[in-house]
Order: structure tokens, then C-alpha cells, then sequence
């Protein structure tokens, strides 16, 4: 009965998505979910888990401690009969209170013995917030993969298919392998899913009872699913026979039940601005030559004269005097060039190329090939590349083998494919920030969970320098202050760039060093085990900030722990928090600075160029006052480029629902 309702459950996902419990956030508190009416289904599994959402944590952390000292002494043989007793009521209930408890209890046990590991109070908090449907704020350090077994394997162990979605591949094999003798001693099966892997072994992957993705990955491999369906037209009849064993095109997911996402904000915020495209490769040679025209006819124009660029909003706008002499120079071109505002997209779409994206800040070069950095981790993207000609315009400005273009053939926002999900959990250690947009648009609530150990972290606090020669060279200076003392030191940069930069003067001063950019990805476990060493130096964009631990070496703790140095501020303050988390974890000693500069990227966005010329000025007098006010400037030139990223995932889920609704009124499903 259970494996007919996860297909007809699968369908639904596919192909009446509007009618899922959370599709549409406005109507909060409506379940419209079409499962209701299966009597037995998911959706009534989740139901009837809580009388209340807010129960109290300390009073249930109480409750599994004590029937956790019942189950020290027990033979294994014991556990694993308490555990298929306990899958069998919660397949028959559903996540009753008492049934989760009594699950959490067990799953901590079996930890201790296969792991090694003991889930801690706080632990057992996040768990317990997750399995409700809501997101739980955890510090960084305070083990957020050992946490999510808790609420994975409950909700598997009641026969809830399971994905542990995190922000990219290393980390969804490295906890897939940590936690596998877990999963494995509870009697329940654990798989990932990677970019590399074939349709075949995606399928297994996704019919283990618990897999781990990236948000990317099962994106689009929903994606495809829906394009696999949508082609089998007709009675519903046929759309089931495509889901049956013996068809050869059978979907790879088995529906969206339940997701725990890693990094929550990262990926629900941070990679909510653009849409995901699946796309196919075209025949492009006429556009080729095209673009290589937009190029040069760009190449002509000269900037405040012929046209304006918008650094914050990545735009270029022609002037009347630009328009005039773009009109001119391609009068003899003809074909689209004789339309006013084809030919203006062209154009502006060759200065954003020229003006906006960067090599080794925003795209790197690899054998040739123009790759995508991804701002979010400092990950490069091979299999990503931007739209509307402006990837093969950037590979012509590099001189690189132009790409053929790509036609769009589906389009989805992670606003309305995490919707989708019947529950959607997540945890983060930087997500208090964001809580108003999670809720306005996933319907999830956030909750805070205090440390397991009293926070040791220093803050240093803020040195803002007139320009970037003097940043980096106070940067030099406390490095070699910091780790002549015995202290490991991590420099963060926003790019690959500054990295290299300040790689190249440790270099020049003779001071050994590791760097992890871009380039340096696949060795990102051996450069991190090695960061906390005594004196190590490491630099870093900020995917270091994410997800991977850095143990401490002999004698460190003593010395004062890892030092953290930003040297730039990022989009979002919480993304700083995330980069400042690297030190003092666990109760841990360590400590943080920002060093930076009034030529800095955020800075240099927003207007008032004379206001940061006298503030420049002013700062190499060394007056106190004159550092606060740059710091505010700094402060607000963040808080500025926060709102404006909020704009966009407003605007482009605005975007979503005018579309879903032209399409509902068309007949059509997307």
C-alpha cells in the first residue's frame, strides 16, 4: 500500500504541483494538498506528528536522555528489535511524539556505538526542531551532520523517503561516508547522487531510503523527470506506466516528501536569485558571428560618453549620444543591427562583458575554457554558463573557443521547487537574518539552539585603510604578528584574485603559505586538515566557510587558537559570520579582525566617489572618529547590496507567480 501511494505521490509532484501543501505561501495555514485524501498517506504522516509546533525542546531533550539510559546496557540485538518495533508504529501513526523520542533515544545509542559520536543536548534540539518542519539555527562547529541523523532517520525509519540536500558534491559524499555505518546499523539504505553519476545509478541513489544531493543536483534532475512526463501525453493511464519497473525512461526521483537542507541559507537564499535552465546545445554560427560584431561594435563606445554602468545591478545603460553612435557605426551592418533595440541588447550585453565580469573574480580560465566561479562558494561551475550570449562574449574577449549556444528547454526556481517538498527542514548556523524571507516564502520557521560550550571567539575588531596597497600590507604585518606566536591564521578573500594577490606577498616576504581558491578545489580536505597546524597560513576565498571543520594542531588551543582575518566584506553579513565561525568552535579558543579598505569592491558600487576620497584622506591622518565613520560606510554599503540581492529573489518570485498563473489559465502544468 505505502509503495502505491509514494507513485501516485510521485505523479502528483510532476504533474499537479500548484495543488502541494505549501505551493502557494500566501495562503498560509491551507493544506490543499491532494495526498489528504489518500486517508493513509504521507501528508498524514505529517500531519498527526505534533499537537503543537512549539513544544518545548529542554522538556523532550529531558525525555530522550532518560529512556537513552535504559538502552546503554543492552545487547545490539535488543536495539535493532526496539527499532523495527518503532519503524512499525511510526509507518502506522506517523511522527507522534512520543514515537520520535523514543526513535531519537535509539539513534543516539547506535551512534555512540558504530560512530563513536554521542549527539549532544544541543544536537538533540536541532534534531528535534528539524523533524517538525522548521529551520534550526546552529553555530558553526556545532556539528550540523551528525544533527540531521536524527531527523533523517526518524523520518525513514517511518518509511519517509529522505534527501540530505547540501551546497556541493564534496560535501554530500564526505557525510554520505561518515554517516553510511549509522544508516547502515538502523537497517536503513544511504545513497548520493553527483554530477558525474548516469541516469541508472542516479535512479538507485534516489530509491535508497535516505540520499544525498546537492540543491543543483536534484533540481534538475526534478527537471527532467517533469520533461520525461510532460512528452507522455494522454490518460493519466500512461503517465503511470512511465513510472512502472519495465519503462525505460522511469523517473529518477520517487517524489518530494521530505528535504533537510544544509547551509539553508546558502542555498534557499543566497541561490534563490537566478533560475535554474536546463538546456540543450544549438547550432549557433550565425550567432557566433554576431556576438563577435556586438564586440566590436562595443569596442567603440567609451564609457560616461557613450554609456553609464550600473556596477551594483551589473547593467549597462547607453546614453542619446551612445545610442546615436552605436546607430551609426552599424548602419552598414543591417540584419538585426537595423532594429533599435535588438541592437541595443547586443551592445549592452558586449559592454557587460567587457566592464562587469572578470577574469579570476567572477570566471577562470581552464584549458582553454571559460568556467564559472560561483560567488556563493568560490566553487568553480564547469557545467554552468551564463545566458543571452554573454558567455560566448566573455569567451571572445578571452580569445577562447566560443561555446555553442544553448536553447532553453525548462526553467525552474528554487523558490517553487523547495515549495514543493511536503516537509522542507533545514539548519545554518548564519540564518536569524534571513527568518522573515524564510518565512514569507518557504513557510519555515526558525529556531535558535544554544551552544553545547560557552563561545571563546575574540573579536579583534575593524581597521579600515584608505586604499588596498595599505590593506594588504597591515594584512602582511599581522600574519606575521599572529603566527610567530604559534597561532594558525586564515586569510578570507571574496576572490580567487585576492587570493592570488596575497598570495604573491606572502611569497615576496618569504612566508609559507597553503592556498585554496578555485583551482586548488579538489584538495580542499588536505588544505583544511592542515589549517589549524601551529603557525600554518592559510588563504582562502570564502568557500572555507562552509561546511568543513579545521581541527586544531598540538599546543594551539594554548597559543590562543585559529586566528581569522576578513579582508573584505561579503554580500551579506551572515556570510562574514560564517567566515568568522571558522575559529572558536566547540568551546574552542580563537579569534577574528577585519581589515579593510575604503577601494573595496561594496564600497566602490554605490555613489559619492568625492564623499570616499575625503574619508581616504582623513584616514591617513589617523584621526578615531574618521575609522568609525568608514566602518559605517562600509557597514552601509553592505546593508545596501543585502537589500538590493532581496529585491531580486522578490522580483523573481513575483516573476514565477505571473508565470504560473499565465500557464494555469493556458492548460499548461508549468
Amino acid at each position: 500500500m505505502f509503495d502505491e501511494l509514494l507513485k501516485i505521490q510521485k505523479i502528483g509532484n510532476c504533474l499537479r504541483p500548484g495543488l502541494l501543501r505549501g505551493a502557494y505561501p500566501e495562503k498560509k495555514g491551507q493544506d490543499v494538498g491532494w495526498l489528504d485524501s489518500c486517508g493513509h498517506g504521507l501528508q498524514g504522516l505529517f500531519n498527526r506528528t505534533l499537537n503543537s509546533r512549539y513544544n518545548h525542546c529542554a522538556e523532550v531533550v529531558a525525555a530522550i536522555n532518560m529512556q537513552g539510559k535504559e538502552l546503554i546496557g543492552l545487547a545490539e540485538s535488543d536495539i535493532l528489535e526496539q527499532l523495527a518495533a518503532v519503524s512499525q508504529q511510526l509507518r502506522q501513526q506517523g511522527l507522534d511524539r512520543a514515537l520520535i523520542i523514543q526513535a531519537f533515544a535509539l539513534i543516539r545509542e547506535m551512534a555512540q556505538r558504530t560512530l563513536g559520536m554521542r549527539h549532544y543536548d544541543s544536537q538533540l534540539m536541532g534534531g528535534w526542531i528539524m523533524i517538525q518542519g522548521r529551520v534550526a539555527e546552529l553555530d558553526t562547529g556545532e556539528g550540523k551532520t551528525l544533527t540531521a541523523t536524527l531527523a533523517a532517520a526518524t523520518a525513514a525509519l517511518a518509511g519517509i523517503p529522505v534527501h540530505v540536500i547540501t551546497v556541493n558534491e564534496y560535501l554530500v559524499c564526505r557525510d554520505a561516508e561518515t554517516m553510511a555505518p549509522l544508516y547502515q546499523a538502523l537497517g536503513l539504505t544511504v545513497g548520493t547522487v553527483t554530477a558525474a553519476m548516469d541516469s541508472d545509478a542516479c535512479r538507485a541513489a534516489y530509491d535508497c531510503d535516505i540520499t544525498y544531493c546537492t540543491n543543483k543536483q536534484v533540481a534538475f534532475d526534478y527537471l527532467r523527470d517533469r520533461m520525461v512526463l510532460d512528452n507522455e501525453q494522454g490518460h493519466l493511464r500512461r503517465k503511470l506506466a512511465v513510472l512502472s519497473d519495465d519503462s525505460k525512461q522511469k523517473p529518477l526521483l520517487r517524489g518530494l516528501c521530505f528535504a533537510i537542507i544544509d547551509e539553508a541559507d546558502s542555498v534557499l537564499i543566497d541561490e534563490a536569485r537566478t533560475p535554474l535552465l536546463l538546456s540543450k546545445e544549438i547550432a549557433t554560427e550565425d550567432e557566433n558571428k554576431l556576438y563577435r560584431t556586438a564586440m566590436f561594435f562595443a569596442s567603440q563606445l567609451e564609457v560616461g560618453l557613450d554609456y553609464t554602468i550600473d556596477m551594483q545591478g551589473r547593467s549597462v545603460a547607453l546614453s542619446d549620444k551612445g545610442s546615436q553612435r552605436l546607430a551609426e557605426i552599424s548602419a552598414e551592418a543591417g540584419g538585426v543591427w537595423a532594429g533599435q533595440r535588438r541592437r541595443q541588447e547586443l551592445a549592452c550585453q558586449a559592454l557587460v562583458a567587457c566592464e562587469l565580469y572578470h577574469r579570476d573574480r567572477h570566471y577562470l580560465l581552464t584549458e582553454g575554457k571559460v568556467v564559472i566561479i560561483d560567488e556563493n562558494t568560490g566553487r568553480p561551475m564547469a557545467d554552468r554558463s551564463w545566458q543571452r550570449g554573454l558567455h560566448q562574449m566573455i569567451e571572445i574577449k578571452e580569445k577562447c573557443t566560443i561555446s555553442s549556444q544553448r536553447q532553453t528547454l525548462a526553467r525552474l526556481t528554487y523558490q517553487r521547487f523547495f515549495r514543493r517538498y511536503l516537509r522542507l527542514a533545514g539548519m545554518s548556523g548564519t540564518v536569524n537574518e534571513v527568518s522573515g524571507e524564510l518565512w514569507s516564502v518557504y513557510d519555515l520557521q526558525v529556531q535558535r539552539v544554544a551552544t553545547h560550550r560557552p563561545c571563546c571567539r575574540l573579536n579583534k575588531g575593524v581597521h579600515v585603510l584608505a586604499d588596498r596597497t595599505s590593506k594588504w600590507q597591515a594584512v602582511i604585518k599581522q600574519v606575521v604578528a599572529i603566527s610567530s606566536a604559534g597561532r594558525p591564521v586564515l586569510i578570507g578573500t571574496r576572490s580567487l584574485a585576492d587570493s592570488e594577490h596575497v598570495s604573491a606577498l606572502l611569497t615576496l616576504a618569504g612566508i609559507k603559505h597553503q592556498v585554496l581558491n578555485a583551482r586548488q578545489d579538489a584538495h580542499e580536505a588536505e588544505i583544511i586538515a592542515l589549517a589549524g597546524q601551529p603557525g600554518q597560513i592559510t588563504v582562502a576565498t570564502n568557500m572555507a566557510g562552509r561546511g568543513t571543520d579545521i581541527p586544531l594542531g598540538a599546543g594551539v588551543a594554548a597559543a590562543g587558537g585559529l586566528h581569522v582575518i576578513a579582508t573584505e566584506q561579503n554580500e551579506a553579513l551572515r556570510i562574514d559570520r560564517q567566515l568568522f565561525g571558522r575559529c572558536g568552535r566547540q568551546g574552542d579558543p580563537g579569534s577574528y579582525e577585519c581589515i579593510l579598505s575604503l577601494n573595496d569592491e561594496l564600497l566602490q558600487q554605490q555613489k559619492g566617489r568625492m564623499s570616499l576620497d575625503v574619508l581616504a584622506l582623513l584616514l591617513v591622518r589617523k584621526y578615531p572618529l574618521i575609522q568609525k565613520i568608514s566602518h559605517l560606510a562600509l557597514r552601509g554599503a553592505q546593508f545596501k547590496t543585502q537589500q538590493h540581492h532581496k529585491r531580486l529573489r522578490r522580483n523573481l518570485l513575483q516573476l514565477d507567480k505571473q508565470l504560473g498563473r499565465r500557464l494555469a489559465f493556458s492548460g499548461s502544468l508549468e
